[in-house]
């Protein structure tokens, strides 16, 4: 088992990686609380893989968790359904000592996050999560939220979990889309930090995609640790943290248009980083082989790199709605390098436009 420290003073947490870590979980969980009740939230086909695995773990702590089921979508993350978990959090009268555990992808932990961020003024909680993407992306750094029908993530809170316990073996029993989804996340480390780690991610994407377990291993560790040295500098993203949102602006856009229905997460941000890509170019920010090698290495990864049919105006105007957005001035994260970006804070909307019409 690998650990790695988010150093953020009172807030610091571990994050674990390794295998067969559920099965150790409720060692793992009361090393860092020892809580009064313990409340899994999940998706119900997670529960239908983990949940035994989960319970045996706590109970072997003497931790008898409450099970709280979430339907699975991008739509559950909405003030209505953190509404029906404050109710059931009510009906187990749910003190300050209570921990809630996320079991499972980026809109369990997200909605876990927010609601434990928020319920009597703030719960502890712990992330366990099951996907790519929230492994190596939503898991770590504190992050919590809700989406609102005018854009995602608006409304939530930055609060840190206890601990982060990634289970390497879960990603056996993920779709192939949405393995491929967290891949999108993972190539945006080596695009924003590490030069070395992106051409890892070129020379290997056949056995990436295979889910070789030493490249895997390498892929989490990485991602959670340059994505830990960002938040350790700028945990409530005044400024630095802002590289994490590379593609992420219209990214966010593409999947606000589309109604959280037509593109998993990450691939709305693969989509995103492309077009990031070529706005830098058009800028004069980076040479042309910076937006080819993106789309190429993301192609390669099975990932989807033209924006659906939306109209421009549309996707500009949904970009000023962006948390990162001042004043309706979009800012935005642009790429020198591979391994090198800058943030803008006001692109200009005509230059925006050129890069969406250019399809």
């Amino acid at each position: 088992m690998k650990t790695l420290n988010i150093d953020l003073d009172d807030r610091s947490y571990d994050i674990l990686i390794g295998t067969g870590l559920i099965e150790q979980a409720g060692r793992l969980i009361a090393e860092a609380v020892f809580p009064s009740q313990v409340v899994v939230l999940t998706h119900p086909t997670i529960k239908s893989l983990y949940g035994d695995k989960l319970d045996s773990a706590l109970s072997t702590v003497g931790m008898k968790p409450n099970w709280i089921e979430i339907p699975e979508g991008e739509s559950s993350k909405s003030l209505t359904q953190a509404a029906d978990i404050f109710d059931r959090l009510f009906e187990l009268n749910c003190d300050r000592k209570s921990l809630l555990v996320a079991l499972g992808g980026g809109v369990i932990g997200d909605l876990t996050g927010f609601v434990a961020a928020v319920w009597l003024r703030g719960l502890p909680f712990i992330q366990i999560p099951t996907t790519l993407l929230s492994q190596v992306d939503s898991s770590v750094g504190g992050k919590t939220a809700v989406n609102h029908p005018q854009g995602k993530n608006l409304i939530g809170a930055f609060y840190q979990p206890q601990r982060v316990i990634i289970d390497l073996d879960t990603l056996k029993t993920l779709p192939e889309n949405e393995f491929k989804a967290g891949l999108a996340e993972v190539v945006k480390y080596g695009i924003i930090e590490d030069p070395d780690f992106f051409d890892f991610l070129e020379n290997n994407s056949a056995a990436i995609l295979a889910q070789d377990p030493a490249c895997m291993e390498r892929i989490v560790q990485t991602s959670c640790a340059v994505k830990g040295q960002v938040v350790e500098k700028d945990e409530t993203e005044s400024n630095h943290r802002m590289i994490l949102n590379y593609g992420h602006t219209i990214g966010h856009a593409v999947e606000a248009l589309t109604h959280y229905t037509d593109y998993l997460h990450g691939e709305a941000v693969a989509i995103g980083m492309v077009y990031a890509a070529r706005l830098s170019c058009n800028l004069g920010k980076c040479d042309p082989g910076v937006p080819t090698r993106i789309q190429a290495l993301l192609e390669k990864l099975g990932l989807p790199t033209t924006l659906p049919k939306l109209d421009p105006d549309e996707i500009v105007e949904s970009m000023t709605h962006d948390k990162k957005a001042v004043q309706k001035k979009i800012r935005f994260i642009l790429v020198t390098q591979i391994g090198t970006v800058e943030i803008h804070n006001d692109i200009p909307p005509h230059e925006l436009k050129k890069v969406l019409q250019a399809g």
